[in-house]
């Protein structure tokens, strides 16, 4: 029988205690293990303890982070069932090696538990099941044998009544082993259905071998403003909420005390700093920081592992219960901090199984919201000789094609001629690259293009950012572009993709110079020039963008002509925070006449319902010619870049200042010397 924690007891806080009576019966994600459970391993560890067992206890931890519904290995062109093939990642791999780790500890006697540190959704057309009430994600999880798990920015992608439901319908599927939900910062409203999810303030487990772990979870700043559909869930102090917790977890006799956050290790760092008593910090949020070997602060190990379930870390530790210490075993166990779930690795068959149904339910969709275009979410779309790269901080390959596509599918679609179409790098999740194989060799599918392109839903509550028609002035034009950079120079989200026209930058010229006071974490108050952007020019050609044969119109700043832009409703949602929070950037759509057009009437619809970007650029891809093996080809111009963002050099304005600066300092004391002299002269007297 494989070790499993024995939940003993938990503490959901005041405002959890009353929302939550009335479930405390029913099946929630966490189940009461039994007190007679918690009786006898309570008097073991006691039985232990006074027969002088001062021995180190040994446990386990495989955590993993930021899933984004990555179910399936990646590049899933790559992957064969029966074939070694380079494909990395997986749900049915990641049972496999939970289960085999599982086993291999239980027959040394060592406890294990199993941990994510959140954004378990948010990404592969996987996803797109949850608005239909499905949980696949949750429940693949749950039959792994998931013990915590946190909540990350992008389980809000649906709102948070859907992620209630989402919870409740992985709760409802009997795995025989519990989810505890565990987020200490979140603060719900009385009467919301995600207070009745069972979601605790801070769980404590008991292992096999009598130690007591204590778990909290906190949604860092960052990610809690990424969180845009988390309304009217709010977020509290991460420091406040830390240091409540470890004091109540330590109230409950844990002798560990574990952190599973989605805030990064910045911001991990700083709460670790400031509250003590925190053993364990398991992270994620901040895909690019990956820690072989962990990282140390203090007396706080922290961990992270990849994103997208392409590796599962391992954290082999022990503890001292006579010196209250924790140590890390890995090196000299030997066992990597991180495994790499590569084709040496065989599917779990249960998981491959359940899995295996979802993936029915979700070809059904997809050839449903494509009119049958796509049939199964392995089917190739594409072919390329280069990788679709989502390059951050410029314009990307990924940019150029996706912009492309909105601009002309709806063009097409609405009979009017589209001049910008603009994308956040926000929405591209990643590289989306063909594959390698002699079975798949240049070739892209469904389900690796989607899951690149597919976050969002619209009003309609089907899966996608619907996209957006809207009309905006040149000079508009010029605040939104200069906004972007502005703001992509601390977060890459907010960098704009552009078709069907080029712009040139000076970035030296973002900022004029820092306030000290704090803008957004961590980062200082700039003072904007509002002179980054030195040029805007609309594409006059017809097509695609980047052929040899372009075709350009300056806009000048200051322009009061309306320009057809389309967008997605991501971007469009922010117009309405930037008009608040920025009104020197105030941008503000229009329909053709020049009127404010509130949101939702600018959606686009498409075949009874929203055209989604995702179609769109799906749509696109089908629509090349076809190559020599039949399927669309990319055309080759795409392959190049820098022809639409261009960074220029210029004068940096702080030499501007200078002789401005210069010459008024001059004129004041000229003005000054003459008025001295003509008050010496009597020709000015004062009273």
């Amino acid at each position: 029988m494989l070790p499993r924690p024995v939940f003993v007891d938990n503490h959901d806080g005041d405002r959890q205690n009353k929302r939550n009576k009335a479930v405390r019966g029913n099946r929630t994600l966490l189940f009461t293990a039994g007190r007679c459970q918690a009786v006898i391993a309570l008097l073991m560890f006691a039985a232990g303890m006074a027969g002088g067992e001062t021995a180190e206890r040994c446990f386990t931890i495989l955590h993993t982070n930021d899933e984004h519904s990555a179910l399936l290995p990646t590049p899933y062109a790559d992957y064969h069932p029966e074939e070694d093939n380079p494909s990395v990642g997986g749900f049915a791999r990641l049972g496999r090696v939970i289960g085999d780790i599982r086993l291999a500890k239980s027959e040394a006697g060592e406890p294990v538990i199993v941990t994510s540190a959140g954004d378990v959704v948010g990404g592969s057309p996987y996803m797109w099941l949850i608005p239909d009430g499905e949980a696949p994600e949750l429940t693949l999880m749950r039959r792994i044998g998931y013990d915590v798990v946190t909540i990350g920015n992008h389980d809000f992608d649906y709102g948070p009544e859907v992620l209630a439901q989402y919870y409740r319908t992985a709760a409802n599927f009997d795995t025989g082993h519990d989810i505890a939900i565990v987020s200490s910062n979140l603060v719900i409203p009385e009467g919301h259905p995600l207070g009745d999810c069972g979601i605790l303030d801070t769980h404590v487990v008991v292992l096999d071998n009598g130690l007591r772990l204590g778990f909290f979870g906190l949604l860092g700043k960052n990610a809690a403003k990424l969180a845009a559909g988390k309304a009217p869930i709010e977020i509290s102090d991460p420091v406040t909420a830390a240091r409540t917790a470890v004091q109540r977890l330590r109230n409950m006799g844990a002798e560990v005390v574990i952190g599973v956050t989605h805030a990064g290790f910045p911001e991990d760092e700083a709460v670790a700093k400031a509250v003590p008593g925190i053993d364990i910090m398991l992270t994620g949020h901040f895909h690019q920081m990956v820690m072989d070997p962990p990282m140390r602060v203090g007396q706080t190990i922290f961990a992270q592992s990849s994103a997208y379930t392409q590796q599962l870390g391992v954290l082999e530790l022990a503890f001292n219960p006579v010196s209250g210490t924790l140590r890390v075993r890995n090196e000299e166990t030997g066992q990597p901090f991180h495994v790499t779930l590569d084709a040496a690795i065989e599917n779990d068959p249960e998981i491959e199984q359940a899995l295996g149904e979802y993936t029915e339910k979700l070809n059904s969709m997809v050839s449903r919201l494509t009119g049958g275009a796509v049939a199964h979410i392995q089917d190739m779309v594409l072919h390329t000789d280069f990788a679709l790269r989502a390059t951050a901080g410029r314009e990307s390959i990924l940019g150029n094609f996706v912009t492309d596509a909105m601009r002309l599918v709806v063009s097409d679609k609405i009979g009017e001629k589209v001049d910008f179409a603009i994308q956040a790098n926000g929405v591209l999740r990643g590289d989306v690259k063909p594959g390698t194989m002699p079975y798949s060799l240049n070739q892209i599918n469904f389900y690796d293009l989607a899951s690149s392109i597919g976050l969002g839903t619209g009003y309609d509550g089907t899966p996608g950012y619907p996209l957006a028609s809207i009309y905006l002035t040149g000079n508009e034009i010029y605040r939104m572009l200069e906004l972007s950079l502005l703001l992509a120079s601390y977060a890459d989200v907010f960098f704009l993709q552009l078709s069907g026209g080029r712009f040139s930058y000076d970035p030296s010229r973002l900022v004029l110079f820092e306030l000290p006071f704090s803008l957004m974490e961590g980062a200082r108050m700039p003072v904007p020039s509002f002179r980054a952007v030195r040029t805007v020019e609309r594409f006059t050609g017809s097509g695609p963008q980047g052929r040899t044969d372009d075709a350009y119109q300056p806009v000048s700043r200051g322009d009061k002509t309306l320009y057809h832009v389309v967008c997605d409703a991501y971007i469009l949602s922010f117009f309405p925070r930037i008009a608040d929070m920025f009104p020197v950037y105030k941008v503000i759509p229009k329909d053709r006449h020049g009127n404010p057009i509130v949101n939702r009437d600018a959606i686009i619809h498409s075949g009874g319902g929203e055209l989604k970007f995702w179609q769109a650029v799906v749509a696109y891809a089908l629509s090349q010619p076809p190559g020599e093996d039949g399927l669309p080809a990319m055309p080759n111009h795409y392959a190049r870049t820098g022809s639409r963002i261009i960074q220029v050099k210029a004068y940096p304005l702080v030499l501007w200042t200078i002789p401005v600066l210069m010459l008024l300092i001059f004129c004041v004391y000229t003005a000054w010397r003459i008025i001295k002299r003509r008050i010496s002269t009597g020709e000015i007297q004062i009273w």
